[in-house]
C-alpha cells in the first residue's frame, strides 16, 4: 500500500513539475491524474498497491466534505445575501453540464457504432 501511495505521490508531483515548468493553467494533480490514466491505459492492469491504496482513499472521500460543510457554515451570512446569483450559478452550470454529456455521448456513440441505412425492402 505504501508503494501504491508513493506512486500517486509521484504522479502529483510530475503533474506539479509540469504544470509549474510549461505555467498551463490546470492544476498539477489533474496532471498528474492525467499521465497516471495514461501509463494504466498503456499497462492495461492496475498495480495491486496502487489499487489497494486508491480503495483506501476512496473509502475516506466523504472525509473532503468537512471542510466545504464548514465554509458554509462560516459564510452562511453572505449565503444568504447571495442566493439568487449563487442559485443561478448552481442551476445554470448543471444545465451547461448535462447538455454537453448529452452531446458527448450522442457524438460518442455515434463514432462508436456507426448507423447502418435501414433496408427499404
Amino acid at each position: 500500500m505504501v508503494g501504491g501511495l508513493a506512486l500517486l505521490l509521484v504522479f502529483q508531483l510530475a503533474g506539479d513539475l509540469i504544470a509549474t515548468l510549461t505555467g498551463i493553467p490546470i492544476p498539477g494533480p489533474v496532471i498528474g491524474m492525467l499521465l497516471l490514466f495514461l501509463v494504466l491505459l498503456v499497462r492495461t492492469r492496475v498495480p495491486e498497491g496502487l489499487e489497494r491504496a486508491s480503495s483506501g482513499l476512496l473509502s475516506m472521500l466523504s472525509l473532503l466534505f468537512v471542510p466545504a460543510g464548514t465554509g458554509i457554515v462560516a459564510y452562511l451570512a453572505l449565503i444568504r445575501q447571495e442566493w439568487l446569483p449563487i442559485a443561478a450559478a448552481l442551476v445554470g452550470s448543471t444545465l451547461l453540464t448535462i447538455g454537453v454529456t448529452a452531446v458527448t455521448m450522442q457524438t460518442l456513440a455515434a463514432v462508436g457504432h456507426p448507423r447502418e441505412p435501414h433496408d427499404a425492402t
